[in-house]
């Protein structure tokens, strides 16, 4: 038998299995692959592999969706230790880490403790990258998953917050440059607050505050409470802490990414235009500045002065105030003491303000909660911690209230703390940009009135000359 025909034959069928096992979704301790070569997810939705960004010759590790033409990378592994040719190569090792080394040279690897056995890496089509041990399908049980790591995307599914039984912390850092994901110096994070609250950061410095979550909505995000194409969703429990999104339509495709000019970017996919559309951007307007009017400086984006002191508070700097010289923010008209009696104010339609100093009581109402804060003359303002069903919780600010805005619509009720003297001058008249006077029913009132004095007129007078008539 002519042996020829039979190698080749063996040749085409090594060479398509090779092709193939590259384009499988996970790779084992005895497989490897190297730049030029992907793992794309079983149905196809998500890539990875090696990368330049922009006009950058350097090379990166990194997870992009497969069917969508304008390469979108949502996750870097080696953003800061970059690969300067196409050596590049992952392995998965016997004590389930991923390994990239370049000629030799370790570049980036993971640092799972747990137990392996036969460990396998999967691209998922959720396009979470995930080191299992063969045959095993709990998440919970996974060895390692790069939703845990994340880069600048915040995808479907994907975590922003804390493991607390771990002290995993995911925040979202924005790439450096289009051509450089080594993280900048903005990233998006969740404060471990007694009320936490998500923040847009640059170094230390807070750019912009999500609000903290009231049950519906994070209150400085009110519209994003009626949308079609995704749900939010906050979960806050013994073990873990964190906000995430879910699609309402499978086949909508939707990311937020974290910019280092500070903007937070909500993009839709439109297939018909091959483009992905800004849905949504954050800080959305002038007022989502952090703490544009300095303390108890309400800003009201609606209004052409647009920093405005609450009721029963004036300008520290009346003269910088008028200059549009906002940042030493408002005072009191009365000062508070605590021998002198105090009460409440309530104010509407409010995002609430930064909670870096509250307390936090998920047991008692808005009553209960008044009591509370009342007995403790630090403490300045109250709410409900949770507005849906009615409300229920409270939280309590201590020290001044920062970062306020005044909603036409939706917002919170906040309840501030002033000196008893002032309550008379001050709960009759709320904001005149949230309660406008009924016009039309004051006037219809006066008419009225005046109606019907002159019908008792004119009733008295004839009686009158009735009674001189018969006389």
């Amino acid at each position: 038998m002519d042996i020829l025909p039979f190698m080749i034959i063996f040749a085409c069928i090594l060479v398509l299995s090779l092709k193939i096992s590259v384009a499988n979704e996970s790779i084992n301790i005895v497989q490897s692959m190297s730049d030029g070569k992907t793992l794309v997810s079983k149905g196809g939705e998500f890539e990875l592999g090696f990368f330049s960004p922009g006009s950058s010759q350097k090379r990166y590790l990194g997870i992009w969706y497969k069917n969508i033409p304008t390469k979108t990378v949502v996750w870097v592994a080696n953003r800061a230790n970059p690969i300067n040719d196409s050596s590049g190569i992952l392995t998965v090792n016997s004590t389930g880490n991923l390994v990239l080394s370049q000629n030799g040279s370790l570049v980036w690897s993971t640092n799972s403790q747990k137990q392996a056995q036969n460990p396998v890496a999967e691209l998922l089509d959720s396009g979470n990258l995930v080191v299992r041990n063969e045959g095993e399908t709990d998440p919970e049980a996974y060895l390692w998953q790069s939703f845990d790591y994340p880069s600048d995307t915040l995808l479907p599914g994907m975590k922003l917050g804390w493991d607390l039984r771990t002290g995993l912390e995911r925040r979202y850092t924005a790439w450096k440059s289009p051509d450089d994901p080594s993280p900048g110096d903005v990233y998006r994070v969740l404060q471990l607050y007694n009320y936490p609250e998500i923040y847009m950061m640059k170094g230390t410095q807070k750019l912009f505050r999500y609000g903290p979550w009231n049950g519906l909505y994070f209150s400085g995000m009110a519209d994003l409470q009626n949308n079609t194409i995704y749900d939010l969703s906050f979960v806050s429990n013994k073990d873990e802490i964190y906000y995430t999104f879910s699609l309402v339509n499978s086949s909508i495709i939707s990311r937020t990414v974290t910019n280092q000019t500070g903007t937070i970017y909500r993009y839709v996919w439109v297939e018909d235009d091959l483009n992905w559309e800004t849905y949504r951007s954050y800080p959305k307007d002038f007022c989502d500045t952090y703490d544009r009017c300095g303390p108890y400086g309400n800003c009201v984006s609606t209004q052409s002065q647009v920093c405005q002191c609450l009721k029963g508070f004036r300008p520290k700097s009346p003269e910088a105030w008028v200059s549009s010289g906002w940042s030493e923010g408002c005072e009191r008209n009365k000062s508070l003491s605590c021998n002198k009696p105090a009460g409440f104010v309530k104010f509407e339609g409010l995002k609430v303000p930064d909670t870096t100093h509250t307390l936090l009581d998920k047991t008692i109402g808005l009553e209960e909660c008044k009591v509370k804060c009342l007995k403790n003359c630090s403490c300045m303002a109250y709410a409900n911690s949770d507005i849906s069903g009615g409300g229920s919780g409270c939280v309590m600010w201590f020290g001044d209230l920062i970062d306020l805005k005044q909603y036409e619509t939706n917002g919170q009720d906040l309840y501030i703390r002033m000196d008893a003297s002032e309550l008379e001058q001050v709960l009759p008249q709320e904001p005149v940009y949230r309660h406008k006077k009924n016009t039309p029913a004051m006037i219809a009132s006066t008419i009225a009135a005046i109606c019907g004095v002159l019908l008792l007129s004119t009733y008295f007078i004839r009686r009158i000359r009735r009674n001189n008539a018969g006389k």
